[in-house]
């Protein structure tokens, strides 16, 4: 499966709509299989650090295959991934709001959320992912 345009502008949807919900202003990032930018969307008056932010947190899921919040505890200072920040010229974001968007075992791509405290930009992450394997689940696939 291949991530779509449509595909991202649904997870956008819905992560937004979660943002709304909290009452925050975030931007929403989401990336295809290789980490290249399908769609991003800033909320009227979201930060514009979040924008950079945003963007690297889908492209850290993609590129470590995992959520960005399960990276803070083996990144402290003398365990075993300690400096992986300073990879990948700084691209390596290394607390939540990125999440990988899966068909099965597969990942197609990620979403990538900032704007508030890591806790809503996991919450909005994960309504965007929820939306997803919603969609997934209706298509049959």
């Amino acid at each position: 499966m291949k991530l779509t345009l449509q595909d991202a502008q649904e997870v956008i949807a819905a992560a937004e709509e979660k943002a709304k919900q909290l009452n925050v202003k975030m931007v929403i990032s989401v990336v295809d299989d290789g980490g290249n930018m399908i769609a991003v969307h800033r909320m009227d008056d979201a930060w514009l650090a979040s924008v950079d932010i945003a963007q690297k947190k889908a492209w850290t899921s993609v590129a470590l295959k995992t959520k960005t919040s399960e990276l803070a505890e083996a990144t402290v200072p003398n365990a075993e991934l300690y400096g992986l920040n300073t990879t990948n010229d700084g691209r390596i974001v290394l607390f939540g709001g990125g999440i990988p968007l899966r068909h099965g075992e597969t990942i197609v791509g990620a979403i990538g959320v900032s704007g508030s405290s890591v806790e809503d930009d996991v919450t909005v992450a994960e309504a965007g992912v929820y939306r997803f394997d919603d969609d997934l689940a209706k298509a049959g696939m």
